[in-house]
């Protein structure tokens, strides 16, 4: 009997030595259009496939491979006496083994040169239907959708027989292809056509398998493609917590101007600065906390020199990530064996949504892209803020934003110098941030103070304000918010009002 193959794909990385291979097997090989030709021209003897169908290819190629002849051949189950006698019939001939990979509209739908009609074209119809074919009948059909598995498949081929457990493992692998597909087209399609979400749809490749998770009796796993975002110029493996922090430490670095420096411990901030130049925002973060900073996460928005380097290597730091670093400044830091170096490559998309796990489902959210909007803070005390305290208030706002509820920080010159994190009471939250400070050295006379939620009493804001603080930014909408600017007003500081909460849990 006849032993056949079906080829047609759109990567054809290597497709001309598998088909070479299975003519030396003696399989007889049908191609579609481009496919066909590649392998005319490389002296391959194969049929085309309009005519093994006796079909012509119709609508621009949209229709070439939907026929009975094909599906026929691969679905019959050829132990079934019934699919015999139907196939004998109709004429059918059994196809053992598929090579098919799709169109490319993972890279068609980011293309911002290319039209909705040429995206939708890049939708593969045939292909997809083909490959679920051929896995379903996994049985009797080994289906081929990446060039990685050609050589292994045709070394088990030439052994004499493709196993069931080969074939099973391929037919996974080809219905996770699909899969992956279809769910690019679905979140395009909702999204092109601003449909409401009905569902989520989440279908990340696996990355690789991390040490372990948060504790080393957690096993812990990278899917999707963080890489890219980051380069890992240096060091060792990025772990589960690494990752965890290094994702906040940019987020934060993103929303402050040039010559920023954050250090991130336990995805809080303990030092965020902006200098005259990079390492003056760097020693300038690390003054804020430098007992938390040791073995911290420091990011910086601008290229690192060596002058930068230098001082990073007299203290230990788990991971030192900026969009550039010098030579020289690279040279330095891989002196640190274990200390990783991490290039950021692109701007985290703030489109994405945040997902977390709970019993039975997901919790879903949009990113908190919240801007500082300076015509839209509001001042609600009779004393006004200057124009250097606005500046801080800025700053303070942008870190708080990025610290764990319910947070206070404190900020001078565009420097934090105090941070009250995570805590229960908002109270207990500024005498932590004041604490900090006196014991790092800090003058807190003269500092501003952000805080992620309003004030539910005044207990708070009288706390910061005991420690000389002359400004405060905050949400407001408190059911006391006259009570908390009627403390503000007693004390003679300003107080703005933004309207945004900013949790962050």
């Amino acid at each position: 009997m006849e032993k056949y193959a079906l080829i047609s794909v759109s990567n054809k990385s290597n497709v001309v030595i598998l088909a070479k291979e299975l003519i030396f097997l003696h399989y007889k090989i049908i191609a579609t259009g481009n496919t066909f030709k590649l392998l005319q021209q490389n002296q391959i003897d194969c049929t085309e496939i309009k005519d093994f169908t006796q079909f012509p290819e119709i609508f621009s190629g949209r229709v070439k491979t939907l026929h009975p002849k094909i599906f026929g051949g691969i679905l019959m189950r050829r132990e079934n006496e019934s699919d015999q006698k139907e196939a004998e019939q109709n004429k059918i001939a059994p196809v053992d083994i598929v090579c098919v990979n799709l169109y490319p509209f993972p890279q068609a739908v980011n293309r911002n040169d290319f039209s909705l009609e040429e995206k939708i074209e890049n939708i593969d119809i045939g292909g997809p239907s083909l490959i679920r074919a051929s896995a379903k009948n996994y049985s009797h059909v080994s289906v081929l959708t990446d060039p990685s598995q050609y050589n292994d498949f045709i070394l088990e081929l030439k052994s004499g027989q493709v196993s069931l457990q080969t074939r099973k493992r391929l037919a996974y692998e080809a219905f996770a292809y699909t899969s992956f597909y279809d769910t690019l087209i679905a979140n395009f399609f909702e999204n092109e056509f601003g449909c409401e979400k009905a569902a989520i749809r989440l279908n990340y490749k696996s990355s690789f398998n991390l040490r372990y998770g948060e504790n080393p009796h957690q096993k812990g796993y990278l899917f999707g493609n963080f890489e890219n975002y980051f380069n890992v110029l240096h060091g060792k493996e990025l772990s589960y917590n690494n990752i965890i922090d290094l994702s906040a430490a940019v987020e934060l670095a993103g929303e402050l101007e040039k010559k920023a420096c954050v250090i991130i411990k336990h995805t809080n901030p303990c030092g965020a600065a902006i200098g005259k130049n990079v390492l003056d925002s760097f020693e300038r973060a690390l003054s804020c906390d430098p007992v938390s900073a040791f073995g911290g996460i420091v990011v910086f928005n601008e290229e690192v020199d060596e002058e930068t380097a230098n001082k990073l290597n007299e203290i230990f730091l788990e991971i030192v990530a900026a969009p550039n670093f010098s030579e020289m400044a690279m040279n330095i830091l891989i002196g640190k064996k274990n200390r990783r170096i991490v290039q950021m490559k692109n701007t985290i998309d703030k489109d994405e949504l945040e997902i977390r796990s709970v019993p039975g489902g997901l919790l879903v959210q949009e990113k908190d892209n919240s801007k500082f909007d300076e015509a839209a803070i509001r001042l609600v005390t009779a004393k006004n803020y200057s124009e250097e305290e606005l500046e801080d208030l800025k700053f303070a706002w942008a870190v708080c934003k990025h610290t764990k509820s319910n947070a206070i920080v404190f900020v001078k010159n565009k420097k934090i110098i105090g941070v009250g994190a995570g805590q229960m009471s908002r109270v207990d939250s500024a005498k932590i941030a004041s604490s900090k400070a006196k014991h790092n050295g800090h003058e807190l006379s003269g500092a501003v103070a952000a805080s992620d939620a309003f004030f539910p009493f005044a207990d708070g804001l009288l706390e910061i304000i005991s420690h000389g603080i002359t400004a405060v930014i905050q949400p407001g909408g408190s059911v006391r918010d006259d009570e908390i600017i009627l403390a503000a007003d007693q004390n003679n500081i300003s107080m703005v009002f933004t309207g945004i909460r900013n949790f962050k849990h």
